[in-house]
Order: C-alpha cells, then sequence, then structure tokens
C-alpha cells in the first residue's frame, strides 16, 4: 500500500469519553433523553449533524433548535477535551515508520475540520498527514465515499494501492465503495463481528499490524 486514509476517533485517537460526556451534556441542557453511552458510541462514525437526530427521533427540531444543540456540544467538547484525548498505544510509532518508508498519509474524519486539526496538534501528529478533511468539508458524509474520491481525485493517486483504516462499519462501507482496499481495527468503538461483517481486506488488532498490511 502506498496510501493510508485514516480515521481519527477511535483509530488513531481515543476520544470515546470525550464524546459521550459532551454528548449527553448537551442532550440534558436541552431537555431532551439522554442516550447511553454505547448508543452515543455506536454512532461516533458518523457527523453529529446526522447522529443526533437518530438519537433523538422523537423529535422534530426547528434548523435555530438544532444548530443551537450543535453549539452546545461543540462547546462542552471542547471544555472537556484535553483532559479526555489521548493517542491509542504506538499510534505516533506507526506513523512515523509509514511516513519514513515514503507512505502518503491522510485524515478523513466526521469531525469538523477545525476541530480535527485542533486535536491533531494537540496530540502532536498533525505534520505526518498530507492531507486533513473533516465533514464540513465534503457534501454527503460518511458512509458516502466523497471525501475519499475528492482526495483521490486531488492527489492523484492510485485506488489499488489504497487503504481506508477504520474502528467504525461506517468507514468500512466508504472505503468499499470508493473502491480501495479496507482495514477494521478492533481497539475501536464497533465490535469485530459487526466490522467483519462489512466484509473487509483487512483486520487488526494492534496499531503496529499497520506495518504489515500490502
Amino acid at each position: 500500500m502506498d496510501n493510508y486514509f485514516f480515521d481519527f476517533d477511535g483509530t488513531l485517537a481515543d476520544s470515546g469519553q470525550t464524546a459521550v460526556l459532551a454528548t449527553q451534556a448537551a442532550f440534558r441542557d436541552y431537555d431532551l433523553v439522554v442516550p447511553d453511552e454505547n448508543t452515543i458510541a455506536y454512532f461516533m462514525g458518523v457527523p453529529i449533524e446526522v447522529s443526533f437526530k437518530k438519537m433523538a427521533p422523537e423529535v422534530e427540531f426547528t434548523d435555530y433548535e438544532f444548530k443551537e444543540l450543535l453549539a452546545i456540544f461543540r462547546s462542552y467538547y471542547k471544555q472537556m477535551e484535553n483532559s479526555n484525548l489521548e493517542l491509542f498505544p504506538h499510534i505516533k510509532k506507526v506513523l512515523q515508520e509509514l511516513n519514513d518508508e515514503g507512505k502518503q498519509l491522510f485524515v478523513v474524519s466526521s469531525k469538523h475540520s477545525a476541530a480535527l486539526m485542533r486535536n491533531l496538534e494537540q496530540l502532536e501528529i498533525e505534520h505526518y498527514f498530507k492531507a486533513v478533511l473533516g465533514s464540513d468539508q465534503v457534501k454527503k458524509f460518511k458512509p458516502a465515499p466523497d471525501g475519499l474520491l475528492y482526495l483521490i481525485k486531488k492527489y492523484n493517486l492510485d485506488p489499488s494501492k489504497s487503504v481506508m483504516i477504520g474502528d467504525a462499519i461506517f468507514d468500512l462501507q466508504m472505503g468499499n465503495t470508493a473502491g480501495v482496499a479496507t482495514c477494521a481495527v478492533t481497539w475501536g468503538t464497533h465490535k469485530k463481528r459487526e466490522l467483519v461483517a462489512e466484509n473487509p481486506t483487512f483486520v487488526i488488532n494492534k496499531p503496529k499490524q499497520l506495518l504489515k498490511i500490502n
């Protein structure tokens, strides 16, 4: 493989508690039924513009109300991220080795680009990536393939030498639709059996195994 597309949350970094706590706080502030941790974790692979409506299906938000709910979440998230965000073990070493081998690395996330860059810089890994793409930079979110197809076209990449790496079924669905290889990682939010059901090209249990996929 020459081109590696990484999801962020649950793949590169453990930010689960940040998202869970911020979501629950925002729903509580808005007097909504507060989703449990498992529900929030399941939907972490898609943008909050989609997941929040799925977690409150009984509510018909006005545009103003929904934008306010998202703003409340982002405010809580920013307050909490410094103490609840960390890289998974060996991720930085793996990124360094891939970089040293001349591989091209990218991030394709359901997180807004501003928060994504802030988190990458906080973790001191932003310099490993040729490009970073957030959910606000594409018309259609995961599991649609738009983000991958945009980067493949912009950087003239060979899909047959490219792999999408993620911890959620949405990452694998995106990669499969885009025509690239897919790598399911089992240290994130979705269960191994859910990931395997998407027929990924690779399934790995430890970050170091990323160095052996080809």
